[in-house]
């Protein structure tokens, strides 16, 4: 057991345009070398983009998207004996968001296309119709942890 303190929770503050928690969290992870404001910037271009495309508002979209891409189970490995066991667990809601948001921005990256808003945009877009490869990672991940329910009895 840890001898230190547990590290504290620090509330998020939300960003300025949507006043949004789950906004700010998402730039704050798309952000690299500490540039920030290009990171509000990009993701707010990505954002505006998604505007025309349905009748809903813009941030219905990209909360919808995120929510697509949120996985409900993974596997962990469990070492039992000298064998290693890929055993399902259960994620819970902080590591959800946190790893839809991360799937999406890395697809989002590794995309073709202009600039990284319209990537990022199109990404979105495609979490948000339930296709693209963040939605196919989290299937990927749904699988893996059907395939191996039959070592659900080793989880801890």
């Amino acid at each position: 057991m840890a001898r230190r303190k547990v590290a504290t929770k620090r509330p998020t503050v939300p960003d300025s345009k949507y006043n949004n928690v789950v906004v700010a969290k998402f730039i704050t992870r798309m952000m690299l070398k500490g540039k920030k404001s290009i990171a509000t910037r990009l993701l707010y271009d990505a954002i505006e983009t998604l505007k025309g495309k349905t009748d809903k508002s813009e941030l219905e979209v990209f909360l919808k998207a995120i929510e697509n891409a949120k996985p409900l189970v993974e596997v962990k490995s469990r070492r039992v004996g000298g064998a290693t066991y890929q055993v399902p667990v259960e994620i819970r809601e902080s590591r959800r968001e946190a790893l839809a948001m991360r799937w999406i921005i890395t697809a989002a990256r590794e995309r073709s296309g202009r600039n990284f808003s319209e990537k990022l945009a199109a990404e979105l877009w495609d979490a948000y119709n339930n296709t693209g490869t963040a939605i196919k990672k989290k299937e990927d991940t749904h699988k893996m942890a059907e395939a191996n329910k039959a070592f659900a009895h080793y989880r801890w």
